[in-house]
């Protein structure tokens, strides 16, 4: 008999309220009157202001809403942006927060309300798990980017600007009150953004899948997931305006969001994110580069999983076959090598042993340490 995971013991939460569907963001005036939002804190990036996204959501506002628009998250939010967010909220006495774009500013948002609500000016005081004492500040998420699923997940990723390392703040408190995902809003992003943003998911949704500490809910929400992203992120790439190719994208990132909050991300995120924290790289295109050599390396510990994401994505159930398949995929959307790169070679053990630290590196389903993570990073590179 194979094993799986159903004698195990776990608890599924989703307390995030979630609306979808095109045209959604037309519902944001009961969502907020529900949450007793008046005075909230919009967090968002320069891109999405200037990509005219965020008129379409202010338009959407009641007339009752008075807010302050703090616009200054960067790529791979920072510690200092998180700083600078939350002396925003306390300056305009905000009553919540709302977060608008992709997983930059709902994770910064996310951190903004820890820091708010714990009454602290030092993100780093709050890094790893159940650290937070307190519920964050009412926090509504409107994504504009079909990736992170950080609109459904406990946790937030911030870089710490002084050590220049990614650490994640996780706890069921910054789960959002609301979730307004709204695939209109996805239509321009452009085609670099869709395909990392896109394969960020799929790594999601794999190593949710294959994870130690994976679940049958979590399971069946990431195959899902799988199913949705394998076929629909080549369309969304090539035609931008494929609003149901971005409604799938969309649901597929939901899923992934959900799936690893319950189960966990495992060590391509933990190499993504060293790489990411010391070269400032964007986190999609990391996690797309090492998710199918860390797939390889992994093979002969969940032959069995390997198999059953080939069949959802609709191919022969031969694990070989889905590491061919997502390494075709990260080709099809031209995201790029790892030799391209230039990352210092003498850098590579730094990353490795970063990797190592990260929360994450105990779910991988091989055992992984500094050596196994200098392997895949030669693996990709060659």
């Amino acid at each position: 008999m194979v094993l799986s995971n159903f004698q195990s013991h776990f608890s599924f939460v989703l307390p995030t309220k979630i609306v979808f569907g095109p045209g959604s963001i037309k519902t944001i005036g009961g969502e907020l009157s529900e949450l007793g939002i008046v005075r909230p804190l919009i967090v968002t990036d320069p891109g999405v202001y200037a990509a005219g996204i965020l008129d379409k959501v202010l338009s959407a506002f009641p007339q009752n809403i008075d807010y302050k628009v703090f616009e200054k998250v960067q790529p791979n939010p920072k510690d200092i942006d998180v700083l600078a967010g939350a002396d925003a909220y306390r300056s305009f006495g905000s009553d919540a927060i709302i977060a608008v774009g992709g997983g930059s500013p709902i994770d910064c948002a996310k951190s903004i309300g820890v820091l708010v609500a714990n009454v602290a000016t030092n993100i780093k005081a709050f890094e790893g798990k159940n650290v937070p004492s307190k519920p964050l500040p009412p926090l509504l998420c409107i994504p504009t980017t079909s990736g992170t699923g950080s609109e459904l997940t406990f946790s937030s990723v911030i870089t710490d600007t002084a050590n220049k390392y990614k650490m994640t703040i996780k706890n069921a408190f910054t789960a959002p009150k609301t979730a307004i995902c709204d695939p209109e809003l996805t239509l321009t992003v452009p085609p670099f953004i869709t395909a990392a943003t896109g394969m960020d998911a799929l790594t999601h949704a794999i190593e949710a899948y294959t994870a130690t500490c994976s679940e049958p809910i979590s399971d069946a929400v990431a195959l899902y997931a799988i199913e949705l992203i394998s076929q629909s992120l080549v369309p969304a790439f090539e035609n931008g305006n494929d609003l149901e190719a971005r409604s799938r994208m969309l649901m597929g990132s939901m899923l992934a969001g959900i799936a690893f909050s319950h189960s966990d991300v495992a060590s391509v995120h933990c190499i993504a994110e060293a790489l990411g924290g010391m070269y400032d790289l964007p986190h999609g295109m990391c996690n797309a580069i090492f998710l199918p050599y860390m797939m390889e390396y992994n093979m002969n510990y969940c032959m069995r999983q390997y198999a059953r994401i080939a069949r959802a994505m609709g191919l022969d159930g031969v694990a070989q076959v889905a590491v061919s398949a997502v390494k075709q995929l990260a080709k099809d959307v031209n995201l790029p090598s790892f030799s391209s790169l230039n990352v210092g070679v003498a850098d590579y053990m730094e990353i490795a042993l970063s990797s190592v630290k990260n929360l994450s590196n105990a779910s991988n389903p091989r055992p992984m340490t500094e050596h196994d993570y200098m392997t895949v990073l030669k693996m990709a590179l060659e």
